[in-house]
């Protein structure tokens, strides 16, 4: 939400829910994020300002020192990059992620090895190849997969690795992915 704008732009507010505490500490230039059960914390640029109200926080440019016109574009798109990491991180805390992959193919499969959660996957190569996520992995199909994960860039991270096993091919449609996806498939060779 926009709260009003000054000479460096737009003082952006966050509206905080009740069970998130946020403490900002300005000498270390931390900010924490913290519920019942998890705390997240992000290190930020002094030369941006924080407000904590009751319920919000505020993230503006102090407009009292002067400053050259490149210096204020990279402060203003900063202060955009820190506003975006605030509605991500208030997400992330409140709800884990989650997100399915599904293999198409005819012999595609996934297992669970004995080793510690390691993933085994059948890809129609001549050998398996064999994955460990950092994440909580539930397999429930020999061809669905099922991730959790509380972290959005951890888990974004982990799907496009496991994607990247198998890219789906854009005649077929064989190959690693989302669930909800759809490929739109290429026409083949004319005869």
């Amino acid at each position: 939400m926009i709260f009003k704008k000054n000479s460096f732009g737009t003082i952006y507010s966050i509206k905080i829910p009740n069970n998130i505490s946020i403490f900002y500490f300005k000498t270390q230039n931390i900010i924490i994020f913290k519920t019942k059960s998890k705390k997240r914390f992000l290190m930020v640029d002094p030369r941006l300002n924080f407000l904590i109200l009751k319920n919000r926080i505020l993230v503006f440019i102090n407009s009292l020192t002067k400053i050259s016109n490149t210096v204020k574009k990279q402060l203003i798109s900063l202060k955009k990059t820190i506003f975006s990491f605030f509605k991500h991180f208030l997400i992330e805390i409140q709800i884990n992620l989650y997100s399915k992959l599904k293999l198409i193919g005819i012999g595609y499969k996934i297992f669970k090895t004995n080793y510690d959660g390691i993933l085994s996957f059948k890809l129609g190569y001549s050998h398996s190849i064999y994955f460990k996520p950092n994440l909580k992995t539930f397999i429930l199909k020999a061809t669905k997969l099922f991730i959790v994960g509380n972290l959005y860039q951890n888990s974004t991270k982990v799907l496009s690795l496991i994607r990247t096993l198998k890219v789906p091919e854009p005649y077929k449609g064989k190959g690693i992915l989302y669930e909800n996806e759809k490929i739109t498939l290429k026409e083949g060779k004319k005869t």
